[in-house]
């Protein structure tokens, strides 16, 4: 199962009762945290999560209020006694944005592992136990959006291995879909003892961007599309479209275009003082919308 939590929803400034868009997604005490804004090592803490689980940092873009920060949550790990290295992924240009931001925290006790993600890197890369996916945005600078997908081994049925009388020391390598040989000779197919395919799980995150082709396949039956709202008022299209962000029916139109399950807004205009307001104009789109809110959470498993 993986545990997915918004710990901020807001977009350009923190607000006192709205902190910046973040996402965090866990999987067996590891976790993958999606932007840094300002106070975000707050908002995890006022949304319950452990910032000593984070294995990996995916940046969308180097606007301030995704990034700015970064110095203090790696410094709020470096006082929580951390040892092991930490990943910070991105566009092109993140070394040179985590150097001049850890200027004020030069002295980590800890690795930082930059990668920049361009055509030279893999389109996607494993880390805390899931797969990672990236694809370029629409926006008024680099930006990436972020697909995490979780992999599961099919399900082993130990009644079928115990009817073909296999030790039980050598589950574990027919679950992991390796060929075994017995004592009498006989070869097992890991395929005699599973019970068929497990469903994937997938989250994906896409902010700060307008509306590309690429969305829907790239988000394809998801079961978690967290997507931007800036606004919801149609009125604001124009204003929105020059700066290269999303209202609420843009996200809820890419919800219906890719098959997601759900979709969760986020990334709200500080002057959008009640979000869930506009959820109802865009259900008769994407009935499954939820207007997200700080500390929103939920655990995926089938």
């Amino acid at each position: 199962m993986i545990d997915v939590c918004l710990p901020g929803t807001g977009g350009m400034v923190p607000l006192p009762n709205r902190w910046l868009t973040c996402c965090w997604i866990e999987y067996q005490g590891q976790a993958i945290l999606i932007d840094c804004g300002e106070g975000t090592q707050i908002a995890l803490k006022k949304a319950g999560l452990k910032p000593s689980r984070l294995e990996l940092l995916l940046i969308t873009h180097f606007h301030a209020d995704h990034v700015s920060g970064l110095p203090g949550l790696l410094l709020t790990l470096a006082n929580s006694a951390r040892t092991q290295p930490l990943t910070i992924a991105g566009p092109v240009g993140l070394n040179r944005i985590v150097s001049a931001l850890t200027i004020i925290a030069p002295k980590l006790p800890y690795l930082l592992n930059i990668v920049e993600l361009d055509k030279l890197n893999p389109a996607s890369f494993e880390k805390a136990g899931m797969t990672v996916s990236a694809l370029p945005l629409r926006h008024r600078t680099t930006c990436l959006g972020y697909k995490t997908q979780l992999f599961r081994k099919p399900v082993f049925n130990p009644e079928k291995a115990a009817a073909l009388d296999i030790p039980v020391q050598m589950y574990k390598l027919l679950h992991a879909g390796e060929t075994v040989t017995l004592d009498d000779g006989r070869i097992i197919q890991p395929q005699q003892v599973l019970d068929g395919e497990r469903k994937t799980i997938s989250i994906c995150y896409m902010t700060d961007t307008r509306p590309v082709p690429e969305m829907v396949d790239f988000a394809r039956d998801v079961d978690l599309l967290i997507s931007e709202g800036m606004y919801f008022d149609e009125e604001m299209r124009t204003k929105i479209e020059e700066k290269q962000h999303m209202l609420f029916s843009d996200s809820a139109n890419l919800a219906k275009k890719c098959g997601a399950k759900q979709l969760w807004l986020t990334h709200y205009s500080p002057a959008l003082e009640r979000p869930k307001d506009g959820v109802k104009l865009v259900r008769g789109i994407f009935e499954n919308t939820h207007a997200a809110y700080d500390g929103m959470a939920i655990t995926i498993d089938e």
